[in-house]
């Protein structure tokens, strides 16, 4: 993998940058659709390429391990040709999972032992085998295996699972330089910052994190109930330790304004459940505000779902018409909205990026952040 910066911002720390993969180019910054289980939830992969258009998409080892299986996707080829995907993929280690498990799982220095949360199974996850599954699933990108702490979460508790992290870190650079790759190109190993919330942990693990040398970096832990301020000041810390010259990659965040205030402090890449899962829910996201579809108030407006015209759904279809299917229980509306808060997700990013490069991006930012905190 290669990074390279193409501009900064010169009254913030935001950054546009370009990462390339044996499957593609990824400019930064960039957001990831979720793909948990080998499909962006109710979206073809055919929309997604040509309405949403994203550079990388993520996978997560976890759910893919419990289904459809590591020996299901080694044998159709890796994940890539499995779900006829022909961009770049992350997959997440699982360690997040792990820590959403919190009633069937085990963590102790050798790994995690848990349940399935399909058939209730057990099985046990370890730096070493966390580092092989991923090898077999065939992602441009992997992480290493790392425990998300709870917030809130006490100090003792928080150090001891950051150095534990740490212990588990050296273990998977070690595996992975044993375990030859499955398929015909390079995969680039990502390791995580975490710390909860407290600065000095925070800066333990991003020098930690930043001595170990790799391609890029990612900073877990955050986005798990803090208050926005916290989880700010914490990519901040982060931010000024983790080089320069890497990406850095913000796990698991989220809204389209937390997006905007992270990338002004540093960061290139990111991943949330948010748009699919708010839009299954009737909330679309829009440069002026969030829209909950289905209000009353919409259900004669039959002008189209965004004037903005991001993808095709949103001129396509009216409010009105989406409010309907929304109030019909149909699975048509669900996807609607889906593709519509994707797209806009992506044309976020998209315009982040022109900005930095343009030199205007903090006062462009300003504007969104208020525009974008208004319920229409």
């Amino acid at each position: 993998m290669k990074f390279e910066l193409k501009g900064k911002d010169l009254q913030s720390k935001a950054r546009a940058g370009v990462v390339t993969t044996d499957h593609g180019v990824i400019e930064t910054p960039i957001f990831m659709p979720v793909g948990t289980v080998g499909t962006v939830k109710g979206v073809h992969q055919t929309e997604l390429k040509e309405q949403i258009n994203p550079d990388i998409i993520l996978g997560n080892t976890y759910h893919l391990y419990l289904r459809p299986k590591t020996a299901i996707l080694e044998g159709a080829g890796g994940l890539h040709k499995f779900m006829n995907w022909d961009r770049p993929i992350l997959t997440d280690s699982g360690g997040y999972q792990v820590y959403s498990l919190s009633n069937r799982r085990k963590i102790k220095e050798e790994g995690v032992k848990f349940k399935s949360h399909i058939d209730g199974s057990y099985h046990h996850f370890t730096p070493e085998n966390v580092m092989e599954i991923q090898r077999k699933i065939g992602a441009d990108i992997i992480m290493a295996f790392d425990e998300c702490t709870p917030y809130p979460c006490d100090y003792k508790y928080a150090k001891r699972s950051m150095h534990m992290t740490h212990r588990w870190l050296k273990r998977c650079i070690n595996h992975l330089e044993k375990v030859p790759l499955r398929y015909d190109y390079n995969q680039t190993f990502f390791p995580i910052v975490q710390g909860s919330t407290y600065k000095d942990l925070r800066v333990q693990s991003a020098e930690f994190i930043a001595s170990v040398g790799a391609e890029g970096n990612a900073i877990g832990g955050l986005s798990v109930g803090e208050p926005a301020e916290e989880m700010y000041e914490m990519t901040d810390i982060v931010c000024s330790i983790l080089p320069e010259d890497k990406p850095r990659y913000l796990m698991g965040v989220g809204t389209p304004i937390n997006i905007l205030e992270n990338i002004a402090l540093g960061v290139d890449m990111f991943d949330c459940v948010m748009p699919t899962r708010n839009a299954r829910n009737g909330m679309l996201f829009t440069a002026h505000g969030t829209i909950n579809i289905k209000n009353k108030k919409w259900e004669d407006d039959f002008s189209p779902i965004d004037e903005m015209g991001i993808t095709d759904v949103d001129t396509y279809y009216s409010k009105a018409y989406l409010r309907h299917l929304f109030a019909a229980k149909e699975l048509l509306g669900k996807q609607i909205a889906s593709i519509h808060n994707l797209g806009f997700y992506l044309w976020l990013v998209r315009e982040a990026r022109k900005h930095i490069l343009a030199g205007d991006f903090t006062e462009w930012k300003n504007i969104m952040v208020k525009q974008m905190d208004k319920r229409l």
